[in-house]
C-alpha cells in the first residue's frame, strides 16, 4: 500500500515540474515576441498588437523585414534577424545602460562647477499659502 502511495507522490511531483517547465518556456518564447513586435513597430513596419502570440500579422510583417533586409525569409526570429532589428539581451543592454549612465555621472562631475553669485535660494518660486485650489 505504502508503495502505491509513494509512486503517486513521485508521479505528481514530476507532472508538477514538467508543466512549471512548459508554462516557463513558452514565457521565455513569449518576451522574445514581444520585443520582436516592438522592434518591428520602431522600424516601421505594420504592427497592429504587441501581444505574447506570434499572429500572422506579426509574421508577415517579420517576413517583409527579413525581405527588405536581404536576409534568409523563414517568418522566424533567428540571430540575423535579431542583430540586423538591433535586438540585444537585457543583460547586455542592462550592461551598457549602466556604462553609460556611469559615464554621464563621471562627466557631470568633471563639468560640473560651483556657483558663487549668490543666486539660489533667492530664485525659488514660492507658492501660494493658503493650501486651497485656485481656478484663475
Amino acid at each position: 500500500m505504502r508503495f502505491t502511495t509513494l509512486t503517486r507522490h513521485q508521479l505528481a511531483t514530476a507532472a508538477l515540474a514538467t508543466a512549471l517547465t512548459l508554462t516557463a518556456v513558452p514565457a521565455a518564447l513569449a518576451d522574445d515576441t514581444v520585443a520582436l513586435k516592438n522592434a518591428l513597430y520602431g522600424a516601421g513596419y505594420d504592427v497592429s498588437n504587441v501581444n505574447r502570440s506570434m499572429d500572422k500579422g506579426t509574421r508577415a510583417a517579420l517576413r517583409a523585414f527579413q525581405t527588405d533586409q536581404g536576409l534568409d525569409v523563414t517568418g522566424e526570429l533567428d540571430e540575423a534577424t535579431k542583430s540586423a532589428l538591433g535586438m540585444v539581451p537585457v543583460d547586455i543592454a542592462a550592461a551598457q545602460s549602466a556604462q553609460t549612465s556611469e559615464a554621464g555621472a563621471m562627466k557631470a562631475n568633471d563639468t560640473a562647477t560651483p556657483s558663487d553669485d549668490g543666486a539660489g535660494e533667492d530664485d525659488a518660486v514660492e507658492e501660494d499659502d493658503d493650501g486651497g485650489w485656485s481656478l484663475f
